[in-house]
């Protein structure tokens, strides 16, 4: 399915840049006989987006113990898009969006010395599904051609729809738990892209979590949770918009 989303995305954008003439001096404009009413001057443009994310988590410990690690699992991102024109070079934006993921926290023997333990207790899964509220800033260069570079930056709260902090269970039931609520700080660029029928944007952001998503054991010596100071996400989203 990843292959064929990418397969198609490649089609649309080498066809259609291939009768843009990104890179002559022929720039393409919209009016309304084109059937595009959507241009860079109008105050508010909407529009969607499709993309992947991979997500992170990163740990701050109480102990020198050995860290966690990550196993990481592609994710998928779609959204919609309100930009707010301020001038020729700004634009506020907001991309609420639906982001998918999954990580697997693997950890070492060292956490349950003078414990006995299982096999399974050494593996933990963290599925995420976050609905994004992203609010950025939008700061591009001058259009050369049919092509504009910018970079993005702004912050954002997510609601983890597969949370489970209320779970009266825990970690000694095979629940690790994670927080509803996050906010996060986002940095990106990419390129706008100005073709025949619309304007397509690859783009490329970070997102760091600024709360503590972990929810901690009842257990105060729990080797799941005592030795974890933080535990913050992380992440990388490679979008693709259509304007």
């Amino acid at each position: 399915m990843k292959n064929l989303f990418i397969l198609l995305i490649s089609f649309v954008f080498i066809n259609q840049a291939s009768h843009a003439q990104l890179f002559t001096k022929k720039k393409v404009t919209y009016d309304a006989n084109q059937g595009r009413r959507s241009t860079d001057n109008d105050l508010l443009r909407w529009g969607y987006f499709l993309g992947f994310n991979s997500y992170d988590f990163n740990f701050d410990y109480n102990q020198d113990l050995r860290d966690i690690y990550v196993k990481r699992s592609p994710g998928f991102n779609v959204g919609l898009i309100g930009n707010l024109r301020v001038n020729n070079y700004i634009d506020l934006r907001i991309e609420p969006g639906l982001l998918i993921t999954a990580r697997e926290l693997h950890y070492s023997a060292t956490y349950f010395q003078g414990s006995s333990y299982k096999d399974s207790d050494l593996f933990r899964e963290v599925k995420s599904t976050y609905i994004h509220f992203p609010l950025l800033v939008k700061f591009s260069t001058k259009r050369i051609n049919n092509f504009k570079p910018f970079i993005v930056g702004g912050f954002s709260t997510a609601i983890n729809l597969a949370s489970n902090q209320d779970n009266p269970n825990d970690n000694s039931n095979g629940q690790f738990r994670t927080k509803k609520n996050m906010l996060f700080y986002e940095l990106g660029f990419g390129i706008d892209f100005y073709l025949y029928n619309f304007k397509f944007t690859p783009s490329i952001r970070g997102v760091f979590a600024i709360n503590d998503e972990l929810v901690r054991d009842k257990d105060p010596d729990s080797p799941w949770t005592s030795n974890i100071y933080s535990m913050k996400t992380r992440g990388v989203f490679i979008n693709f918009t259509f304007q």
